[in-house]
């Protein structure tokens, strides 16, 4: 009797933690929620508004200056643009307010089961009561924010990207005798796509639910996943309570990806230049689907629609930007996945056996890799400052430039230098992955496990693989250094001195200005992500601030001036 006592003192403990837990929480979500929520749903809707007349002169301006179409495809285009556009505000309005309602409920709710990971038992109360609340409002604005930076930054990198392309490369170009076909294909796969993918959602959704439970309950009575710790026990009944409510988001974002991949027909349409491998392509996106979502819920392979094939050749897809959608994107599909990999994104969590807490653990999380990364551009820039390779009044330019005047030194050649230095150190320590400024390794087995973070890691382990076969000497590694930082700028790269040198041998200066394109490449498109800019808008505030203490001229007004910015 007394052997049982502890396990039942242990259990007691557990149910009223949770119960505790979700006081807290539902109080939390009900005082701060829709504070949250409405500061995110308004502030989102008014960067939309504000913006949406420019985002318009933006798009026309640049459909009439690149040189990447020819003028049917210009024209078909701007016929487009109302449809796209108002696409874009409805879903946009309404994902800000789901988003919004959302963040606003789930976050303070998360944040009071979040506190029992601390290891004080006083603070893991103090925790349940505070976290989650002003951090809540916080995080609302930090949201608002990246989501302009998108807007009104990212976006218009994109359409400058668009418009300064030589007229050298591939010209893209529409037959008139196309634009009937693919409104026709466009049109059937609204009509044909959206009903069978949320007739498929909803059938198997039921499914879905009860696996989901079968799998947790299992893990909660046989103590693997996430119920092998004790205190991470309430966060994983939370997740039993709320696995309804992923179910639903999962239908609902497999319905609204429905739609585009339905669009993409005319695309389709377009690349092949044949109507009939568009409606291939509709009707095959519903087997697609439906075996995708079979081979995720555990069920039996293969599907009952039929799946035509809609591309002449196999599309090729490299596998330095693989993100691998799922188990049967390895042999099962091939041939047939369009550019979207994932046909109808249902967004399902694995059924699989859970990972353990401490697993979780062990991977590397995104955040690391980001502040990693915004420290190493930090640690560069004081490095070329007290080389008077790069100055403050770049550093302010930079800071207080209008769109479009941003300095390119600045904005990409001092994180790209930055991350030039990391890939030379992993090459150094003989490193199968990435090695950054702290010494912390990423591998592909302790790599976050983040759909973002696998577009540029095959990538970059590719450029790394290339540079440690063509063995740079000294003198080229400063001459790519020297590329990497100042791009075109001739001037600047003959003011530096850095004991650098041309190859003569032309096929070797290829391959170096080859890797610094590429490098320059991702770099431009890591510059476009969420909290990138707000992130390496402090690393120059505290560069600012570093030139001023070296200069002794810090003063509070001058903080205060920087920190304003």
């Amino acid at each position: 009797m007394l052997n049982v006592l502890p396990d039942w003192l242990k259990i007691v403990y557990v149910v009223f933690a949770f119960c505790s837990a979700l006081f807290f929480g539902a109080f939390k979500s009900l005082l701060v929620g829709p504070i949250a929520a409405l500061i995110l749903i308004v502030g989102n809707v008014v960067v939309i508004l504000a913006l949406f007349p420019t985002h318009v002169a933006w798009t026309v301006y640049t459909l009439l200056k690149t040189h990447r179409f020819d003028a049917p495809l210009k024209v078909a285009f701007l016929f487009g643009v109302p449809a796209l556009f108002g696409l874009w505000l409805s879903l946009s309005i309404g994902g800000s307010v789901l988003v919004g309602v959302g963040y606003g409920f789930f976050a303070p709710l998360i944040s009071s089961f979040e506190a029992f990971r601390q290891e004080d038992e006083s603070h893991k109360f103090f925790h349940s009561i505070v976290d989650g609340t002003w951090g809540t409002i916080k995080g609302s604005c930090t949201v608002v924010r990246d989501f302009a930076d998108i807007c009104y930054h990212s976006y218009p990198l994109y359409l400058k990207e668009l418009r300064e392309t030589p007229a050298s490369n591939e010209l893209r170009t529409l037959r008139l005798i196309h634009v009937p076909a693919c409104i026709i294909v466009g049109l059937l796969g609204l009509i044909v796509d959206v009903p069978l993918y949320t007739a498929i959602a909803i059938i198997k959704s039921p499914y879905m639910l009860f696996k989901g439970w079968q799998r947790l309950i299992h893990d909660l009575i046989s103590r693997e996943g996430p119920f092998l710790e004790t205190a991470c026990i309430p966060i994983a009944g939370l997740t039993i309570l709320v696995w309804p409510i992923v179910v639903i988001g999962s239908v609902i974002m497999a319905i609204v990806s429905s739609i585009f991949i339905g669009l993409y027909g005319s695309a389709i349409v377009y690349q092949e230049r044949s109507f009939k491998r568009g409606v291939a392509y509709v009707i095959a996106m519903v087997a697609e689907f439906d075996e995708y979502t079979n081979d995720w819920l555990y069920l039996r392979e293969g599907s009952i629609f039929p799946k035509p094939k809609y591309r002449k050749k196999r599309v090729s897809h490299s596998p330095d930007v693989s993100v691998g959608g799922s188990r049967s994107s390895e042999g099962k599909h091939s041939g047939h996945h369009h550019p979207m990999q994932a046909p109808g994104v249902m967004l399902m969590p694995t059924l699989s056996s859970s990972r353990s807490v401490r697993e979780v653990i062990r991977e590397v999380k995104m955040v690391q890799v980001w502040e990693n990364l915004m420290q190493s551009s930090e640690s560069v820039g004081k490095e070329l400052l007290d080389a008077n390779v790069i100055t403050p009044g770049e550093l302010y330019d930079w800071l207080n430039a209008k769109k479009g005047n941003e300095s390119a030194i600045i904005g990409i050649g001092l994180p790209c230098y930055s991350f030039f230095q990391n890939l030379l150190r992993s090459i150094k320590v003989g490193s199968e992955g990435l090695v950054l400024l702290d010494g912390l390794e990423i591998t592909h087995l302790n790599r976050p496990q983040d759909r973002l973070l696998d577009w540029f890691f095959h990538p970059i382990m590719v450029i790394k693989e290339q540079i440690r076969v063509i063995q740079l000497s000294e003198g080229e590694i400063r001459y790519l250094e020297k590329v990497i930082l100042f791009g075109s700028d001739s001037q600047r790269m003959k003011s530096w001195d850095n004991g650098s040198y041309e190859p003569e041998d032309t096929l070797r200066l290829a391959q170096i200005q080859g890797i610094s394109r590429r490098l320059i490449g991702l770099t431009r498109g890591a510059s476009k992500l969420p909290t990138y800019r707000r992130k390496y808008r402090q690393v120059i505030k505290k560069l600012i601030l570093y030139c001023m203490a070296k200069d002794g001229t810090t003063r509070s007004m001058s903080m205060r001036s920087v920190a304003s910015v």
